[in-house]
């Protein structure tokens, strides 16, 4: 395609992704995921991989002794692997409530599984803290920006190469931390559960992510015009 528009050599001239709108959300899902939560303390395991779902769900056993009502949301990256998530969490003595099929959280409800494609807009509302899937196992990373842009608190562990310049500067403006291991991770959960800080980092978060996306359009449309003026 690139040979069709005539371009001499390919170019990276920005990152779309920078310019993206904030994810969306169904509202009535929203309005009644968020009245069966009410005023629990909640994280969110957001685009999980395999392993990362076991560490997470004894994250929430350890947690649960300082926080009885806490509820563990977690959408793995796959939507297919539900089912042996779920059998996994249930297995550890977890009351677990899917997504996938219509379910609620109850007030007993310790694990909610998110394992329907199209919803992380919705996912990311449910929680002011998010830790970032893919990144405490190799695989990367995955986007930050998005829970970013709903003013979400950051944290993610050492494998990021996928965003490896937006993680740092999200963590040098103060919207994100880096977490070594799920040790690292469960005591920056206690401080976050307690206290304004997770409020003050989605903040920060948000300033950036929306910074970030500054201009990124017009760089693209401008270098797009000398190849577009040319067909007419």
């Amino acid at each position: 395609y690139l040979t069709d528009l005539k371009i001499p050599k390919p170019m990276c001239i920005a990152d779309l992704k920078r310019a993206a709108e904030p994810l969306p959300a169904e509202q009535d899902g929203l309005q009644n995921l968020s009245g069966a939560i009410g005023s629990r303390p909640v994280w969110l395991a957001a685009s999980t991989h395999a392993g990362e779902e076991e560490g997470a769900v004894e994250l929430h056993l350890n947690l649960r002794r300082r926080y009885p009502d806490l509820l563990t949301i977690i959408v793995p990256r796959h939507a297919s692997r539900g089912d042996a998530i779920a059998a996994m969490a249930a297995g550890t003595g977890l009351s677990v409530a899917r997504r996938s099929t219509g379910q609620l959280p109850r007030p007993d409800t310790d694990l909610f599984l998110g394992d329907t494609m199209g919803e992380m807009g919705l996912f990311y509302r449910l929680s002011r803290i998010c830790f970032m899937g893919g990144s405490l196992v190799p695989h990367g990373g995955q986007n930050p920006l998005e829970p970013a842009r709903l003013c979400r608190a950051i944290l993610y562990g050492p494998y990021i190469d996928n965003f490896a310049m937006i993680y740092p500067a999200l963590a040098e403006c103060g919207g994100a931390q880096q977490v070594a291991d799920w040790n690292i991770l469960e005591q920056t959960l206690d401080k976050l559960l307690q206290g304004d800080s997770a409020c003050a980092m989605g903040e920060a978060a948000q300033t950036y992510a929306d910074s970030a996306g500054e201009g990124v359009l017009d760089i693209v449309c401008a270098a797009l015009q000398p190849v577009l003026a040319r067909d007419r």
